[in-house]
């Protein structure tokens, strides 16, 4: 993650000034003479995703011999996001990029380093045969275009030790807040009688960064109210109550000792030693589990809870997407636009999933025969496929980290210390966030 600290609008006005400034462009020239068009496609870093695109790299490349692309995983830096903005100031973009962060999408947009993909001719049948309407409007710009295919998602939901919740009574994980501290109370017992906590229910990140709370405070915002997002345009969209539930639920599960007050990154997986009951996570942990849990240990996944006036209707939660983009110093766009096709067709969608565990955004993904053969091998992944029914991703705003940075400095203040109300941090945070907007 991007680890700036001025405000988003002088990054915004410098990325419109350097786009100005630098007219060279990125994409690699078609070989003299040979007639073929070579495009430079980067994905993640990881290992699994630098396997899917591998693959699917060599098999367009089979098929395309007149269109060669050249795979490269995202150089090494402090975050991907700082190695792609460093990348448009010097417009050494690659051609296509799998790998972006939705709420950096309008920054580029704004400084015109994006192709609006709805320019080619049957991109809306590409959208609508995909996607739901609501992720296509989620993927529209503010000046009405679509500049980011969106391709995959890791909804956040909460993952249980189902023997801690089998002991405090619960078969099935509690859908509400006050479902959840009853179990906390139980988990967390002197169990010795010596006067101290032998475990905790469950672990909130106490590090201020900013991105660290799409984990904790969004994913339950989203569920708590509905759906709801933060901004729109200039208008602050979490002033209300469900914000405050949220802080509230929190800022009790410190004060009551049911999450530690202590960084517990960099450490052995307290989850599996089951000192910790439950985790806000992505499915990604599925295989990291599987793969380190001691002989006989059980776990499963649930939506996130919720205040007790929203325990029915859709469960909603953060969908963590990433999506892909093709930058405008491609010299090749409707070439590009065939390889970004190719990735998110039936079968890359289907690698997408055997090569990384990671869930397409696709329409009827878990009813869909395509992919039965892949969940009933992997029956937690159906679990995540079914939740990403109902997730959502983050708005389009210039301004958006630091948005969620006026959030990160009144939730460690109120949420992890209490040394405000809930109330009084969310009118903070929403003063703050006018005040950048205006």
């Amino acid at each position: 993650m991007i680890l700036f600290k001025n405000s988003a609008r002088l990054f915004h006005v410098f990325l419109l000034l350097t786009a100005a400034i630098f007219m060279t462009c990125g994409s690699p020239e078609s070989k003299p003479g040979s007639g073929r068009i070579e495009l430079t496609y980067w994905s993640a870093n990881n290992q699994f995703e630098i396997n899917l695109a591998r693959t699917v790299v060599a098999e367009w490349n089979t098929l395309h011999p007149d269109i060669h692309v050249t795979h490269q995983s995202v150089p090494e830096g402090t975050s991907s996001e700082e190695v792609i903005l460093s990348a448009v100031v010097s417009k050494t973009t690659p051609d296509i990029y799998s790998n972006i962060w939705p709420g950096d999408v309008q920054l580029y947009v704004d400084a015109n380093a994006l192709v609006p993909l709805d320019q080619f001719t049957d991109a809306d049948s590409v959208f609508t045969d995909r996607l739901e309407p609501r992720l296509i409007q989620e993927a529209r710009s503010l000046d009405g275009h679509t500049y980011q295919m969106p391709w995959k998602t890791n909804p956040i939901m909460i993952c249980y030790n189902k023997k801690l919740l089998r002991q405090a009574g619960y078969e099935t994980f509690p859908t509400t807040y006050s479902g959840f501290f009853d179990a906390a109370e139980k988990i967390t017992a002197d169990l010795n009688g010596d006067g101290y906590i032998d475990r905790w229910m469950g672990i909130s990140d106490i590090r201020v960064t900013w991105w660290q709370r799409f984990f904790d405070f969004y994913a339950l915002y989203i569920a708590a109210s509905n759906g709801n997002t933060l901004v729109k345009g200039k208008e602050v969209l979490f002033e209300n109550d469900a914000a405050e539930q949220v802080f509230t639920f929190l800022q009790t599960n410190f004060k009551k000792g049911y999450f530690p007050k202590e960084k517990t990154a960099g450490r052995t997986d307290i989850f599996l030693q089951d000192v910790v009951a439950t985790r806000f996570t992505g499915p990604w942990t599925i295989m990291h589990n599987d793969k380190f849990k001691p002989e006989g240990f059980e776990y499963d996944f649930a939506p996130l809870p919720r205040p007790d006036n929203m325990a029915h209707g859709p469960a909603f939660t953060y969908g963590d997407f990433k999506n892909i983009v093709i930058f405008s110093t491609t010299k090749h766009q409707e070439a590009a636009w065939k390889f970004v096709k190719f990735i998110v067709s039936q079968k890359g969608d289907q690698q997408l999933l055997e090569i990384t565990n990671q869930l397409p955004l696709r329409r009827d993904l878990a009813s869909d025969s395509s992919f039965a053969d892949y969940f009933r091998q992997n029956p937690r992944m159906k679990i995540f496929a079914n939740q990403a029914k109902t997730v959502r991703g983050v708005d389009m705003s210039p301004i958006l980290k630091e948005v969620f940075d006026a959030i990160s400095q009144e939730y460690e203040t109120a949420v992890v210390y209490g040394v405000r109300t809930p109330k009084e941090a969310v009118k903070r945070a929403a003063k703050r966030v006018r005040l950048i907007l205006q």
